[in-house]
């Protein structure tokens, strides 16, 4: 191999390693600078609040669990000068732990500073399989006079600051929902007759709008 070619060689390697050097400097130095600013604004968490929720069904006679529900949420961004935006949310109800409603989407959206959404999903299970001890468990708390209920919302969401977006990260919400025979009528509560295992009927009410708990 001729001095020459070598020499083209070594040029070569040194302007590709040239070249991926500052490739790779200026991904870091772009990393570093989302980081610091994300640092610096620390954004907030949303919070979400429960302010109303209609069971207009309930099935007890099965095993399973059959019931159909509405629940409006609403959510606030705290933040002053940082953007949310809610990516892939679902939303269901448990009852002790166990799902008793198919998840449903909740429309993607962006929220402004310091601005407040609204979802009114309606929630339906059909027969839900649930543990043995459930649908007894609830048709002895509904004979009691009572029932919590959780209403919890999984997906992920983005911060924004001014044309920067963040990556993805995951949010988890839950909202106790209680309703009860005594409850007062707040905040848009509702009554309705629920039949325990086709034996009793009783008024339940949404007792109050609820804050929830939220993990980012």
């Amino acid at each position: 191999m001729s001095k020459g070619k070598v020499h083209h060689d070594w040029i070569l390697r040194r302007c590709c390693g040239s070249v991926a050097a500052c490739i790779l400097t200026l991904a870091v130095l772009v990393g570093f600078v989302a980081l610091v600013i994300y640092l610096a604004l620390h954004p907030s968490k949303p919070s979400f609040y429960l302010q109303d929720i209609q069971l207009r069904s309930i099935d007890l006679a099965d095993p399973a669990l059959s019931l159909d529900v509405q629940v409006t949420i609403a959510s606030r961004n705290p933040n002053d000068r940082v953007g949310i935006y809610y990516k892939t949310l679902h939303a269901f109800t448990t009852y002790r732990d166990e799902p008793v409603t198919v998840p449903v989407s909740l429309p993607a959206i962006y929220q402004g500073h310091k601005d407040q959404s609204v979802w009114s999903p309606v929630m339906s299970g059909d027969s839900v399989p649930v543990a043995p001890y459930v649908a007894d468990a609830m048709k002895q708390d509904i004979a009691a006079g009572y029932v919590l209920l959780h209403v919890k919302v999984d997906g992920r969401v983005k911060w924004k600051v001014g044309s920067w977006v963040s990556g993805g990260y995951h949010i988890f919400v839950n909202c106790p929902a209680l309703l009860s025979a005594s409850g007062g009528n707040a905040g848009g509560a509702f009554a309705m007759s629920a039949t325990a295992g086709g034996k009793q009927a009783v008024t339940l009410k949404f007792t109050q709008p609820s804050y929830c708990t939220v993990d980012v």
